[in-house]
């Protein structure tokens, strides 16, 4: 009975109106003075809400690469049709009937003739797609093998071994990432080019050499995960006369091993993706440019036949796709740790 009386008093008290948006409101979860939401049901549409939020931000993420999938596929190379890669892709379409043409045709055009090089391409003699996976694989592997373990020793002098001036030493390198990269490559060219690097012959020292002296953000990273190494072992090694160099080789590298690859693995990435410093300090008359150079000289050359080109962006990003898909929870256990302290 008090029930009944209430709604009746909230009807004589409040419009129709508004005592139906009340209604309304406390439908979608949301409370108002003529009526009490549900917290179940407020649950429920926030959760909805959220829900359409996050598939439309992950679709913003996802279509372009399914558009350049979708593209690398498609037959672009009717002048009548080549306007199709402009607009969204949903499934790989073929123009008109030709001779010769298979849904892999794109990928075996790249393979076996987009980028050989000669008179009339844009390509040095002697290039193909081959020889740009090669130059990304010395560009990528040995610079970051050698990089990564001479940044992880460095980082093992900060975070383990006391000597004077270490914290000023490491702030001092630390600085130099507020340098922004792009301010410093026109001094870089010029000392690169007063070495010799910058030549046809010699064009690969550039992308290759400087990166064997490591990096400070990957010893910065390395840094923070000894903190949480105990000190206690390099202690006990010392006891037994072990040095540092084994030290460094026998306990830190396999403790470390985690953050090692995850930085590697950045590292790696960060690398095969590189194509500023490759056009940059990389003529494009030398064979030693490396595969996003050569996706932009593809591009130019078939301006008007752009599946090849979206065939080329794909294997350049699936290596790295595929490494990061194996290795995504090493990375990201290893980012969650760099926080830790003994």
């Amino acid at each position: 009975m008090e029930n009944m009386a209430t709604t009746v008093s909230e009807e004589k008290q409040y419009s129709p109106i508004r005592y139906a948006l009340g209604a309304f409101l406390a439908f979608f979860g949301i409370s108002s003075k003529t009526h009490n939401a549900s917290k179940k049901r407020a649950k429920l549409v926030g959760d909805i809400l959220t829900y359409i939020v996050l598939i439309a931000g992950a679709f913003l993420m996802a279509y372009p690469f399914w558009w350049m999938l979708a593209a690398s596929f498609a037959d672009t190379s009717q002048a009548a049709f080549s306007g199709q890669i402009n607009t969204m892709i949903w499934w790989p379409s073929r123009s008109l009937p030709r001779d010769g043409y298979h849904f892999f045709y794109n990928y075996e055009f790249l393979f076996t003739r987009g980028m050989v090089g000669g008179s009339g391409t844009r390509f040095p003699s002697g290039y193909s797609y081959w020889r740009s996976v090669i130059n990304n694989l010395i560009y990528s592997i040995v610079p970051v093998v050698v990089g990564v373990i001479t940044s992880a020793s460095a980082a093992f002098a900060f975070a383990k071994i006391n000597w004077k001036g270490r914290d000023v030493v490491f702030m001092f390198l630390l600085a130099a990432i507020m340098v922004p990269g792009p301010s410093i490559m026109t001094t870089q060219y010029a000392m690169y080019n007063s070495f010799g690097w910058t030549t046809n012959e010699n064009a690969w020292m550039t992308l290759t050499i400087p990166g064997l002296f490591g990096s400070i953000m990957t010893a910065f990273f390395i840094r923070q995960f000894l903190f949480g190494l105990p000190t206690s072992i390099i202690e006990a090694a010392k006891i037994d006369g072990a040095g540092y160099f084994r030290i460094f080789c026998s306990f830190i590298l396999p403790l470390a091993m985690p953050a090692i690859v995850a930085q590697g693995l950045l590292s790696f990435m960060g690398c095969w993706n590189n194509y500023m410093g490759s056009f940059i300090y990389i003529q494009t008359s030398s064979l030693w440019i490396n595969l996003p150079h050569a996706m932009t000289l593809l591009n130019s050359q078939y301006e008007a036949n752009q599946g090849p080109v979206m065939a080329a962006a794909v294997m350049c990003v699936l290596p790295v796709i595929i490494l990061f898909a194996i290795f995504q929870k090493m990375i990201i256990g290893s980012l969650m740790l760099t926080g830790s302290k003994e």
